[in-house]
């Protein structure tokens, strides 16, 4: 007699049966991957590099044949105005680097304004709206993080060294552009006719802000 084989049971494997419902963890993506958050870092790279590429030679900067003593009050603006049209780039380089180094030098303030630049960018420019902020079992509203947001800000930049240390550093680079503008003659710049001969000190960070503004403002909406 032959012999029948016992019936074979179906072994379920927990592994591979799917959850009921997502972790809150896989519904909330990071903010790094959040389209908003690409958005913004890529106008930014790409304006830094936009005006990086209308950088002058550095050598043509430093070139001390051509410095001169200017004839009168009137002729060191008039300087100043040509090299600032014909040097904003390097100006503008030369004057972040002096604030980064005024920062570095002092730790603290650069952890109180990273600290800032964080606090703006996590919880109010990307978080989405959908989504309360929540801190030790208390919702928070949008203006009500706002209001904290702004409170925050003027703790750092009045009530401590951050405001002064910016401040310093900022008088001490417009002072080296306009002494360097006033002194260095401008005949042998060739300007681009097309390119506006003046311009807002700020105006190469005015065009990343307005790029970029796109970005935040699709990211609380």
């Amino acid at each position: 007699m032959a012999s029948t084989a016992p019936p074979i049971l179906p072994i379920s494997n927990p592994q591979t049966v799917p959850s009921a419902a997502p972790s809150s963890l896989e519904s909330q993506p990071p903010l790094t991957t959040t389209p908003a958050f690409r958005n913004f870092v890529n106008q930014i790279t790409d304006t830094v590099k936009n005006g990086f590429s209308k950088r002058r030679p550095w050598a043509e900067l430093a070139d001390r044949s051509a410095l001169s003593k200017p004839e009168s009050i009137s002729d060191a603006a008039v300087r100043i105005r040509k090299n600032y049209s014909y040097f904003k780039v390097n100006y503008l380089t030369v004057a972040t680097a002096i604030v980064g180094f005024s920062l570095v030098t002092h730790p603290f303030s650069l952890v109180f304004l990273l600290c800032l630049l964080a606090s703006w960018l996590f919880l109010y420019m990307f978080r989405p709206t959908d989504q309360p902020l929540v801190v030790f079992g208390r919702t928070f509203t949008d203006r009500e993080t706002l209001g904290c947001l702004i409170l925050f800000s003027i703790f750092v930049v009045f009530l401590t060294d951050v405001g002064s240390v910016l401040v310093s550093a900022m008088m001490v680079g417009v002072a080296l552009i306009c002494a360097h503008g006033a002194f260095r003659a401008p005949e042998d710049l060739f300007l681009d006719e097309q390119e506006p001969a003046a311009t807002g000190f700020l105006s190469f960070l005015g065009g990343a802000a307005s790029n970029a503004a796109p970005a935040i403002v699709a990211a609380r909406v």
